[in-house]
């Protein structure tokens, strides 16, 4: 019988023994209609489930019926008995919430021996939505209690928060719970931090589980449960105000640093031990993470705390912190919500060192959520300083202490050592001797003797070359935004800065006058009197002679800027466009190889969904923000049609670009005819960027891999016209070749450098660098080694593809010294 089976399960050997006894007593009745339900569930099953089902619900009617009569005290024997009995069948599921939570919320008198009956039959529920429904019932019960009644409670509620702390729950649910749970522990012991609430073995929170241990106060518990009860990633006004209130009176300004310290540096968590995971992981595989799942709203917390109540070490925690569980190749998995916290609790600290922080993070993070939490944390720091976020970003730059030529000089141990940006790629570690003899590696009696200093001075070196990295990357962006300074606040952020000056030093720059002239100027000349304003020049508003004069005075003095500029492509809106209205098909019904692509896109900066065979993994969209973030252009491809393969495409056909607007936090599409001409050939030059390094038609060796399902787009794309990138490599070696031995072996012919050679004259196509011989232009298939080219022809921008052409141009002129057996054959086959 049911009854004796409840009695039996009831008994613990607890203190609690007799109220479970007599509760299942004094509600006998309740067990009858229980198991009598239970029968007809099971007969409803069978052939006459009818009748059954019929009779079943006049069951439930009659329980609903003596339930809704109960008074407090049998009404409350009626809870206990109903949570005892709920998932009782090993064959079926048997749940009373709904008559559960209409009792409690209705009957008085709750002892504390009823309520630790029931938090503990809670506890026992072994499905975590079960456990936190149930405890969440529970808990209105427990409210009801005096503060005796929850003093007496506190070992149940401490077990079930300890419980609740090991269960998956749902985050918002859980943080509600822990909250509730927080509150009822502190009313009846107010040094009381919950078992759990505080992770006994995560690195992290060591200097907080040693301070509670060591020096438990009601103040300190007090903020801990605060801290504990942030669950997202911007708290409001009145929890910032409680954390700055309840950290001074705990005096734990120091102790949040020192965990925002451990979160930021120390050793991360295994999966092996622990983790969301742990218990089916099979295998070598593992993982590491900063914070579990089930702590993320105590670390959030600290967070917010450390931001509000430090200083200086506290933007650097925090900024590094985002980094290590929001950028790429850390070591350990994203975390984005604690990322997302760190970034904006950054943005709301309006310490310099913060934005300094931020810019770092803007130039390193690329995952989408967070770079959108990064916008807002600029926006919300910028409005703080009262200046724009573009202002903001250009004011961040960190200097790291170099000197205006961008170089750091230190003395030891008889040595000169420099740390120097050297042009505009380059941060050079440099060791000098007494003697005037230098090294680029560190002397033995450095190594031994001041560890620690030259450690220092190499973690300089690093993050210089990442400012510059970044920096590099973010004047280029520039390029789209036609942005003007006043001459002062350009000097200032600009010219005068030891990084960034090293850039734009480099850099062709225009100047206003008072008349409201624009006079451009070579990199590095000083402008004539005291020009008002300053803007980056574009060949896009430049007359074709100046365009051409610029390209030959960087060649004729060997100029090399940081980033092409003088020799940069114009796309300008072509009459198709124009008449197409929403988007460009230039760049359409190319095939390219899909894995190269994506990682270009984020290589340049773009966003875009992995494509896949999964639901929505069909149609990509790569999208990237021109023109101070007002613009954006979007990058249509798919899948190739003819691609077989496994869970992500070998190839993908490119397909339209359109562009949006912003409009406030919202994008609206336009037309091309729409887009500012500065915006339109910076994202078309990205596209064409796209599709001409990852096209197949690049592929030197493409015809050799028996692919023939391409071969018709290959041999069409491979040698066809010329794209503006194309064209800017063809007007660069019109000046180039002159200067080079071999110039009376090559002539530029359409679409093709001619070299001639001994053996063979050869066509090597300007766009894809694929090589066509004379006379039947059979192909010759030079496959380019890795490694970068030797730099012995100078070249006044970097292009991979124009060093390949000059390098197969130089090789088959000599062709009669060629030593290689596969080009030796192609090359005599048709001779």
């Amino acid at each position: 019988m049911l009854y004796d089976a409840l009695v039996a399960e009831s008994r613990r050997n607890d203190s609690l023994d007799d109220v479970r006894s007599a509760a299942l007593e004094r509600v006998r009745w309740l067990v009858g209609l229980l198991e009598r339900q239970r029968t007809e569930f099971r007969r409803s099953m069978g052939h006459e489930h009818r009748g059954f089902e019929a009779a079943g619900a006049a069951t439930q009617a009659e329980i609903d019926g003596r339930l809704a009569a109960c008074a407090d005290e049998e009404g409350r024997a009626a809870v206990l008995c109903l949570m005892l009995a709920a998932c009782f069948d090993d064959t079926s599921l048997w749940q009373y919430d709904a008559e559960i939570g209409t009792l409690i919320s209705r009957v008085r008198g709750w002892t504390p021996d009823e309520v630790a009956v029931m938090l503990l039959r809670a506890t026992e529920y072994d499905m975590g939505f079960w456990f936190a429904d149930s405890l969440g019932t529970v808990l209105n019960a427990a409210d009801q209690l005096d503060a005796d009644g929850r003093r007496a409670v506190v070992p149940w509620l401490r077990h079930a928060h300890t419980e609740l702390m090991g269960t998956t729950v749902e985050a918002r649910r859980r943080a509600s719970l822990v909250q509730r749970l927080g509150s009822l522990l502190a009313s009846g012991d107010e040094a009381h931090i919950p078992e759990g609430l505080i992770p006994a073995h995560a690195h992290w929170a060591t200097p907080l589980s040693d301070h509670a241990k060591t020096s438990p106060t009601p103040e300190l518990a007090r903020l801990v449960r605060h801290l504990a009860s942030l669950s997202g990633p911007r708290p409001a006004q009145r929890w910032r105000r409680t954390c700055l209130e309840l950290a001074d009176a705990a005096s734990a300004r120091d102790l949040v640093a020192d965990v925002l310290r451990a979160l930021a540096e120390d050793d991360p968590l295994c999966s092996r031990g622990s983790g969301a995971h742990t218990g089916w992981l099979h295998g070598d595989y593992h993982y590491h993470y900063v914070v579990h799942q089930n702590d993320g709203d105590l670390a959030r917390g600290v967070v917010w705390a450390a931001a509000l109540t430090g200083g200086p070490a506290a933007a650097q925690h925090l900024g590094a912190l985002a980094l290590r569980t929001g950028g790429p190749g850390t070591g350990v998995i994203e975390d984005l919500k604690l990322a997302g916290a760190a970034i904006n609790a950054l943005a709301e600290t309006g310490d310099p060192a913060s934005l300094e922080a931020l810019w770092r993070l803007q130039s390193r993070i690329k995952h989408r959520a967070l770079r959108k939490q990064l916008d807002t944390a600029l926006v919300t720091a910028a409005g703080k300083q009262g200046v724009t976020a573009e202002q903001l970003i250009e004011r961040s730059v960190p200097d790291h202490g170099l000197a205006p030529d961008g170089s750091l000089e230190r003395d030891l141990a008889g040595h000169r050592i420099r740390v120097a940006v050297e042009e505009a790629a380059t941060v050079r570690l440099t060791f000098t001797r007494l003697d005037g003899g230098t090294s680029r590696t560190a002397p033995t009696a450095l190594k031994d003797g001041f560890p620690d200093e030259l450690q220092e001075l190499k973690v300089l070196a690093k993050e210089v070359r990442a400012t510059l990295s970044g920096e590099r990357a973010r004047v280029e962006a520039l390029m789209s935004a036609g942005r003007e300074w006043p001459y002062d606040e350009w000097c200032r952020h600009y010219r005068d800065h030891p990084v960034t000056g090293t850039l734009v030093r480099g850099l062709i720059w225009e100047f206003q006058d008072a008349d409201g002239e624009w006079r451009a100027m070579a990199p590095m000349a000083e402008p004539p009197g005291r020009p008002e304003r300053v803007r980056l020049w574009h060949p896009i508003r430049a007359s074709t002679d100046d365009i051409r004069a610029w390209r030959e005075r960087f060649i004729a003095e060997r100029l090399r800027q940081p980033f092409k500029q003088a020799f940069r492509e114009i796309y300008l809106l072509t009459p198709a466009e124009e008449e197409t209205s929403g988007y460009s098909n230039r760049f359409a019904a190319h095939i390219v190889h899909y894995r190269q692509l994506y990682a270009l896109f984020k290589e340049r900066g773009w966003q875009a969904d992995f494509l896949g065979r999964y639901d929505g993994g069909y149609a990509g969209v790569a999208r990237a923000e021109f023109g101070d973030g007002e613009w954006r252009a979007c990058f249509h491809h798919e899948p190739a049609a003819d691609d077989g393969g496994g869970y992500a495409p070998d190839y993908a056909a490119t397909d339209q670009v359109r562009f949006e607007r912003r409009e406030g936090r919202r994008w609206r599409e336009v037309p091309p005819s729409e887009v500012p001409p500065l915006v339109f050939s910076e994202a078309m030059r990205d596209v064409d960027l796209f599709v001409g390094v990852t096209s197949i038609a690049a592929d030197p060796d493409w015809t050799d891999r028996g692919e023939n399902h391409y071969a018709g787009y290959w041999r069409t794309a491979t040698f066809g016209a010329l794209t503006a990138s194309a064209e800017v490599r063809r007007e660069a070696l019109e000046r180039i070749l002159p200067r080079l031995k071999i110039a009376e072996r090559c002539t530029l012919d359409g679409r093709f450098l001619i070299v001639r050679g001994d053996l063979r004259t050869y066509k090597i196509h300007l766009g894809s660098a694929n090589i066509l011989m004379e006379p039947d232009d059979a192909y010759l298939c030079i496959v380019p080694s890795r490694g970068r080219a030797d730099g012995k022809v100078f070249l006044p921008f970097e292009d991979e593809r124009l060093s390949l052409i000059l390098s197969k141009a130089v090789l088959l002129a000599a062709d009669t010294d060629i030593t290689d057996e596969s080009i030796l054959t192609q090359i005599k086959r048709g001779a």
